[in-house]
């Protein structure tokens, strides 16, 4: 197995397909997109564009169906919910399908859907994808951070750590991405909320009142869940 780690959609490779692709966005959309799977969503259906996702999701029957809509850390006006994982409770989504946009996540997940198998992960699930790669043992790992608006992102590059730091022992580090997410993961791994309340977005989530948010999207294995790619831009628990 060997690991590379991007730190945005824009630095993935434009050329070759690897056997598994991970896309993370911890604050909050892999977070939000974990919870909502195990919270019995249906399945999870991703767009980077707004318009895109009012039109397909117009063929899905109203009651079955919630559009996400998430903008500069707010609720896109028109749509059912925004991207805090505390709205995705079983009696708000279960059953459903989730068409969901971002500002930033969406995008990695759409950037990596023709590798041979894509995962979303966050700390909340890490277990799961662990156990997921252990178990297949793919042998190209592509781990893509969504940052913020094309530019670097500490917590991303946490869980892409984590995956990494993890597995070390089982794998190699296809760049010095991957070494320096490790490391950071490594040196940081006790103190997690305390680095992500010191990330650029996750100020951002404060000013717009997301200190539960930032505290919840730290946390270790919450949900046992393994969202997994099973058609193009669509995630369900695998």
């Amino acid at each position: 197995m060997k690991i590379f780690v991007y730190h945005t959609p824009e630095l993935v490779p434009t050329e070759g397909i690897p056997d598994c692709a991970i896309a993370v966005d911890i604050l909050r959309a892999t977070t939000t997109i974990a919870t909502a799977l195990a919270a019995g969503a249906e399945g999870v259906q991703v767009f980077s564009d707004l318009d895109e996702l009012l039109r397909v999701s117009e063929a899905h029957p109203p009651e079955l169906r919630i559009r996400v809509g998430e903008r500069g850390g707010k609720t896109v006006e028109g749509f059912d919910l925004g991207n805090s994982p505390f709205d995705f409770t079983p009696d708000v989504v279960k059953g459903k399908r989730i068409f969901m946009s971002t500002t930033n996540g969406t995008r990695s997940l759409q950037k990596v859907q023709n590798a041979k198998s894509v995962l979303a992960c966050a700390m909340i699930n890490l277990g799961s994808v662990l156990k997921y790669l252990r178990e297949t043992k793919p042998e190209t790992v592509w781990i893509v951070g969504s940052g913020w608006e094309g530019s670097y992102s500490l917590e991303d590059t946490t869980c892409a750590g984590a995956i990494a730091a993890n597995l070390e022992d089982e794998a190699d580090f296809g760049n010095d991405e991957a070494v320096a997410a490790a490391t950071l993961y490594k040196t940081w791994k006790g103190e997690v909320e305390e680095l992500f309340y010191q990330a650029s977005h996750g100020k951002r989530l404060l000013n717009l009142n997301g200190a539960e948010d930032i505290a919840y999207c730290a946390k270790l294995d919450v949900v046992d869940v393994l969202p997994k790619q099973s058609s193009a831009g669509l995630l369900v628990a695998a």
